[in-house]
């Protein structure tokens, strides 16, 4: 079945009324073809497709601040049009469906041709002046699938569409996420490369951005000497998105590369300030406009431990670990800045493009990581062994990184000045308990290190000559209460596969306020339990996830 054209005939606020448009694919060079067939694909940089429609599709959630964004209300219940647009069954005017042709680096491998398998853009709508392309992610084949089937799963979509929008309002930069719809189709999913297919309902998600063009949309044009369509890329996205630079020419191509370092270091100071870990950082998902993109095996940093990856694909070299980010970043910017050697004048303006990557993120990291504290900055030789001991005793036992900041800002720092005297040691650490996964670990040597950290933070803070409120409002501010949580988004998987999407629900409307204390919604900030330490997709995931 093709995907049909439906007629425009909606008033203001309605999907109908969306003017679309196509400038990437009026810009850029077209693949030859257009049948959905995997194939190498030369010289173009999308290959115009077709969404494959379903048998059934429901609209499941809605995102009420991305409809705001692109002029839409919340879709009426009896509308059956929002669900068919949103799952490619039906196309409205000015739509040209298209997949993306880039490369990537994976897990630090030259992969070649990649591109979007099973992601397809419909088209593009700018409203009050901004530009949003809007992509279904699950929505068939295309000449990207390789082997696979282009759909997607429930579990997956949910995902996406959840930390998506909680990723937003955590002031991280990221794309965004408009709908989830159902297919009513079932799809076949091997969750962790076991040999233990199984079917489970399939879902798309409409994924919403300014443009979702990445590194390796470069890289491939270059690994193939494909230099008109690399310049022309090139220009595209400086004048769609970066018109604040100029005319492209050699000066200008080189002060959109550090700009572009300079995006990517400010995402990356927010990703560690958060504690989320993207799994997955191939060249391939990097956005050319510093946003997170792709979320696949996605985590956050429960128990604190910077070797931690959700990446059950990475286990063994743990490659896009926790702490390791940061510095896949650098070698993926650097990789970036092989593709377009051939657009700058000399080597010298991409290293500083480099550098003004690791001099912005180590700004951004230790200001953010002061303000965790509570603190203006960090001194930048006197707090290095203060910071050091913090992270021993966040390691030392199995400790709640986001509970841990959050309860932080409880503690009486008056007290730590007193340890000495009885229950004073035991108040001074009640504030922190929650955040401990195994209170029996806490031994009395731990307990000891804590008290002395504090202490050591106690001192640090009078020093400033901060107030209690002050620190406090700090910290509540950067340290949120609330994360999307691997167990909670299965638990709202759970009941989705079951047609309950309440659960969904709650987690995004207590997600659009995640520095405010919601006293109805306590439990959705308590640390993962232990029932879901090993249950699949509560930890670790594979890159089917």
């Amino acid at each position: 079945m093709n995907t049909v054209l439906k007629e425009a005939d909606g008033a203001p606020g309605d999907l109908r009324g969306l003017h679309f448009e196509a400038s990437f694919v009026a810009a850029l060079p077209a693949d030859a073809e257009t049948h959905p067939l995997p194939r190498a694909v030369p010289g173009a940089s999308y290959s115009r497709v077709l969404p494959t429609q379903v048998v059934a599709p429901r609209l499941l959630a809605w995102s009420d601040e991305v409809g705001e964004l692109l002029g839409l209300a919340r879709p009426r219940p009896d509308d059956p049009l929002p669900a068919q647009v949103l799952s490619g069954n039906e196309l409205l005017p000015g739509m040209q469906p298209y997949a993306a042709r880039y490369g990537g680096h994976q897990f630090g491998n030259w992969a070649g041709q990649l591109g979007d398998g099973r992601a397809i853009t419909l088209g593009e709508v700018v409203v009050r002046g901004r530009r949003w392309e809007l992509q279904l992610k699950g929505a068939g084949r295309t000449a990207y699938s390789r082997f696979a089937d282009g759909r997607a799963v429930l579990r997956s979509s949910l995902r996406e569409f959840l930390c998506s929008e909680a990723m937003h309002h955590l002031g991280v930069p990221t794309t965004r996420a408009l709908s989830l719809v159902a297919t009513g189709e079932e799809v076949m999913r091997d969750m962790f490369y076991d040999g233990n297919a199984a079917a489970e309902p399939g879902a798309i998600v409409c994924r919403v951005a300014p443009s979702f063009v990445r590194f390796g949309n470069f890289e491939l044009h270059a690994a193939y000497e494909e230099h008109d369509a690399l310049r022309r890329l090139a220009d595209y996205v400086l004048a769609q998105h970066y018109p604040e630079l100029g005319a492209p020419s050699p000066e200008v191509y080189g002060a959109w590369f550090a700009e572009v370092c300079r995006r990517t270091a400010v995402m990356l100071a927010h990703w560690m300030r958060v504690g989320f870990v993207h799994g997955v950082m191939n060249t391939d998902n990097m956005s050319i406009l510093g946003l997170t993109i792709d979320y696949g095996p996605y985590g956050w940093l429960e128990g604190f431990d910077p070797g931690w990856t959700p990446n059950t694909t990475d286990a063994q070299g743990r490659r896009y670990r926790y702490g390791a980010q940061p510095q896949i970043a650098m070698w993926n910017l650097a990789r970036l800045a092989g593709a377009l050697r051939t657009l700058v004048a000399g080597d010298e303006i991409l290293h500083a493009g480099l550098d003004l990557y690791a001099g912005t993120f180590e700004r951004l990291h230790r200001q953010m990581l002061a303000h965790k504290l509570g603190l203006e900055a960090l001194d930048a030789e006197g707090d290095d062994a203060f910071l050091k001991e913090l992270y021993a005793v966040l390691a030392g036992v199995e400790t709640d990184m986001t509970i841990f900041f959050r309860r932080l800002a409880l503690v009486d720092l008056a007290t730590a000045e007193r340890v000495a005297e009885e229950g004073a040691r035991t108040a001074l650490l009640e504030p922190l308990a929650c955040a401990f996964y195994d209170a029996a670990a806490l031994g009395e040597a731990h307990r000891a290190r804590l008290v002395g950290w504090l202490q050591r933070y106690a001192a640090r803070v009078r020093a400033t000559g901060l107030a209690e409120s002050e620190r406090r409002d700090r910290m509540n501010r950067t340290n949120p209460k609330y994360v999307p949580r691997n167990y909670l988004a299965q638990l709202a998987i759970d009941a989705a596969t079951l047609g309950d999407m309440a659960p969904l629900e709650r987690l995004l409307t207590v997600l659009r306020r995640p520095y405010d204390e919601q006293s109805a919604h306590e439990e959705l900030a308590a640390r993962r339990p232990e029932w879901a330490r090993h249950k699949a997709g509560c930890s670790a995931l594979s890159c089917s996830s």
